[in-house]
């Protein structure tokens, strides 16, 4: 039986974010091939706890110096991806809502997220949480 990829897309994992997730370890370059495809990535990279992932994905200018582990208990629940809108060759915004559960609450991070593509790779900017 295939894993179905946390992202929510209908791919498995290993043919959706896994293959993304299993390019960069072996050559160490990013290859969504749009912001979108990447957000649903870093998502994924979340639910699998893909620390060395999500930093790669990250803008130098706002990466954070590091990642804390993820708080005991947390589980992911699923993403809905709201919107994907190119506002030119290198500069993309994707609205999501992320669904995680902790603690017994349930909670949704609803984010407009900034990406940049830099030398060809798609990263991660900033997001406003909305």
């Amino acid at each position: 039986m295939t894993e179905p990829c946390p992202c929510g897309h209908p791919l498995p994992y290993s043919r959706c974010c896994g293959a993304l997730h299993d390019e960069y370890d072996r050559s160490g370059h990013l290859t969504a091939p749009d912001a979108e495809a990447l957000m649903r990535s870093r998502y994924s990279a979340f639910v699998k706890d893909r620390r060395d992932y999500l930093m790669a994905t990250w803008h130098p200018r706002t990466r954070p110096r590091q990642l804390d582990a993820p708080e005991p208990g947390l589980r992911w629940l699923g993403l809905d991806v709201l919107s994907h809108r190119l506002l030119d060759e290198d500069h993309a915004e994707v609205r999501f809502v992320a669904r995680s559960k902790l603690g017994g609450r349930a909670h949704r991070l609803t984010e407009n997220s900034r990406f940049e593509k830099i030398n060809g790779e798609w990263l991660y900017v900033d997001g406003d949480i909305a």
